[in-house]
Parts: C-alpha cells; structure tokens; sequence
C-alpha cells in the first residue's frame, strides 16, 4: 500500500474524466433516473441530515439534495470535492475534504450515512462500520451500496472490463487503502496480474458486519438493473439498508422506602438470601407495581414486610433520591415518614413490626437516628443522611468500583437538588 499522498494524488488525476462512467457522472437521463428512484426508496421520507462518505464528483449527493435532503459530502481528494462543490452549487450541500474512514463530522449529527463502493477497500471494517454508526442519531440509517465484482463472469466483459468499482465516488475517496495509480490499473481496483480472483464484500459478508449494529437490516439486489450501470452486469451488486434502534424513552425503576420512627430510633432490617446486599441493614422498602401509586406501594409494602397497616394519612413523603449502583441502570427512591408510637404511652396505640419475611430478613432492630450503624447499604444510609439533613430531592450516584456498602471513609455520592 502506498502512502496517503499517493492516494490522493491518483484520484485527484482521476478526478477529470471520473464522470464519464455512466453510474458515475448520471449523465444518461435513463440512468440518473434509475438511481434517483432507488435513493427516494433508501432516504426517509421526511428531510433529513445525509452524510455522504466518499461523495466523488458529487452525483449521488445531488440527487439526495434535490429531494429535499441536507446533505454533507466527505471525499479526500481536493480536486474530487471542488468538482462536488460545483455540481452541488445552490443546494446548500456542504462538501468536506477528509477520510471516510474518520470523517471530520461531528457524532450523532446524521439521519443517513450513505457509502457507495468504499467499504470493501478499507481496512478494519467493523471498526469503520462503528464509527459511522456513531455519526448517526438514534433511529438512524446505514445505506451501502457494495458488490462483488469478478465472481459470476470475470472473463466478459462487464465483468473485467466495466463492472469494477474503481472510479466510483466512494472508491474514489478510499484514501485509507493507499493504492497507487499503476496498482489499479485494473476496474475492480488491482492490478490484471495480481488479481486472482474476485474482489469485494458479499452481501452474506456485510450483513454479518453490520447485523449486530443494527436493529434491522435489508438487502436490496441491484445487479439485475441495467438501468443503474447503463449496461447490463453480470457479478453481485447491491445495496444494503440498515436501521438503528430509535430513540427510546427512559424508563426507571421505582421503588419506596419507610422511614419508620419511634421517637429518636429508626426501624432497620437486615438483608438476607436475597443475593444482593446480604448481611447489611436497611429501611423496609420495595417496588412500585404496575397501577400503584407510590404512597399506596409504601403503604403494601409496610404490611408485607413488617405486619403494619398504616392509613394514608399517616405517611409523608420526606425525600425523592435518584440512585445508581456500582452496576446497572438508575432508579428513583421515594422515602416517606412515619411516626410509631412508644410501647406503654397513653395515645400513643403501641404497634410493633413483625418480621413477616424471615426468608429475606434475619432480623429488625431499632437504631437511634442520629448514630446510625456503618453496616448499612450505602443507597439506604445516604437517604437517611439527606433526611436528617432536611434535604427534599438528592442524587446518590455511585462510580463503578465504589462498595454496595456504607463506607464512612468512602466518597461522598450524595448531591442535594436545593
């Protein structure tokens, strides 16, 4: 391979006649509108953001861009890109000089990355096929056109003299591949001599690629229409579309927790055969379910775990915590507020908890609130901490590596909102 000098030096020489080609330049009304209808199909609907890697001479950009498209093309060679800026001139398309392999675009800035017979060239595709992805907004899309040149028929014609991908607008920007002029003497971009058998991707090879980037995929033959290439071929072309996941709403568990008071003390309980946390203390607390309310979930949960009925009225929501372990997604904690009256005081109605889950709870024990124990869950012990404090709304957002367990001499992840 050459240098990148080299590279674009030759496709800067080739840049002239590059559009003489037919499925190069579309000067054939026929054939511009062959690709024209198959872009319409390729492209969303609706207007969107189109990065075209590897745009040549600008062809396909333009048709993306009279339908209505923002299109943004990247070709290395500079004499490739002023011809593209002239054939897109009034468009409002932009036309970049850079590598397709790391485009000089921001992430997340697209709607479509369109990549016509570049891929097959560079080296390390899957990680090339990842950077694209990343150039993309969720929900967007992959369209490559790629092929197989020389397989069915390399002796005809079609195949060995005009079915090659040299010349094309993305080839023609593989600047990562380094081949000299001499070295692609040859249509499908090596040397007569050297080639000994068929050069590109399959689309059984591509969609193993790209399969796991994308939510859904399709392949499209394009072989078979002769309108595309002004000719009739006879090796494997096609187009490969494929989608990412779209954008999906956050959604988090929700769970509540019973801050249970008896005058100065606290009520905790000790995890246990949960395979979470086991042998720390924390406040009673669970899930919200599907249909409940928070307050009518804290309100279960109490008589699930403790064997107490509380009303309604005699709850408080204290505190609203997002929390994050160590590992896995965000949660949002819901703490309330209940008083228990002391055992023996007039009025004071003189309920105790039960341990009604000993399967998941070796023990439950009343704590002053104001000398907690250490052996806590950090989550459980940073709520109370934001309670006594008077805090309203906290974030408790752990760094991977940071204990599950309280640790006094640990970070402090706890973030009051005001």
């Amino acid at each position: 391979m050459r240098d990148d000098t080299s590279t674009t030096a030759y496709w800067d020489a080739a840049a002239g006649d590059f559009d003489d080609e037919p499925d190069h330049g579309l000067r054939d009304p026929a054939v511009r509108e062959a690709w024209a209808a198959r872009l319409r199909g390729w492209l969303p609907e609706r207007p969107g953001d189109v990065l075209d890697l590897g745009c040549g001479t600008g062809s396909l950009a333009l048709l993306a861009a009279e339908a209505g498209h923002r299109v943004t093309g990247v070709d290395r060679s500079p004499r490739m890109a002023r011809l593209a800026r002239e054939k897109l001139a009034g468009t409002g398309a932009t036309v970049l000089v850079g590598d397709a392999a790391e485009p000089p675009v921001p992430e997340r800035s697209f709607d479509v990355v369109l990549v016509r017979h570049l891929l097959w060239l560079l080296p390390d595709r899957e990680a090339v096929l990842r950077r694209w992805v990343r150039l993309l907004r969720p929900g967007g899309r992959l369209v490559l056109i790629e092929g197989r040149w020389g397989e069915s028929d390399p002796a005809s014609p079609s195949a060995a003299g005009q079915s090659g991908p040299v010349g094309l607008s993305a080839a023609g920007q593989s600047g990562s591949v380094g081949l000299s002029a001499a070295e692609q003497s040859d249509p499908v971009g090596l040397p007569v001599a050297e080639r000994s058998g068929p050069v590109g991707l399959s689309a059984a090879e591509l969609s193993g690629l790209v399969g796991p980037l994308a939510e859904r995929l399709s392949v499209e033959q394009l072989g078979p229409d002769a309108a595309l290439w002004g000719r009739v071929v006879r090796d494997e072309r096609y187009v490969l579309v494929a989608d990412l996941a779209p954008a999906r709403r956050h959604a988090e568990i929700v769970d509540v927790h019973l801050i249970l008071r008896r005058g100065g003390e606290v009520l905790l309980a000790r995890r246990a055969n949960t395979g979470y946390a086991d042998g720390l203390l924390h406040a009673p607390s669970g899930h919200v379910e599907d249909g409940e309310d928070v307050r009518a979930a804290l309100l279960r949960e109490t008589a699930e775990e403790i064997g107490i009925t509380l009303a309604p009225d005699e709850v408080r929501a204290v505190l609203v915590m997002q929390h994050k372990a160590p590992t896995g997604a965000a949660r949002t904690g819901w703490f309330f507020e209940a008083e228990l009256g002391e055992p023996g005081r007039p009025g004071e109605g003189g309920r105790e908890p039960v341990n009604r889950e000993p399967e998941k709870c070796s023990e439950l024990v009343w704590f002053p609130l104001d000398a907690l124990p250490d052996d806590m869950v950090a989550y459980c012990r940073a709520g109370l901490d934001a309670y006594r404090a008077g805090h309203r709304f906290t974030l408790h957002w752990h760094e991977p590596g940071d204990p599950i367990a309280y640790d006094p001499a640990g970070p402090d992840r706890l973030t009051p909102l005001g």
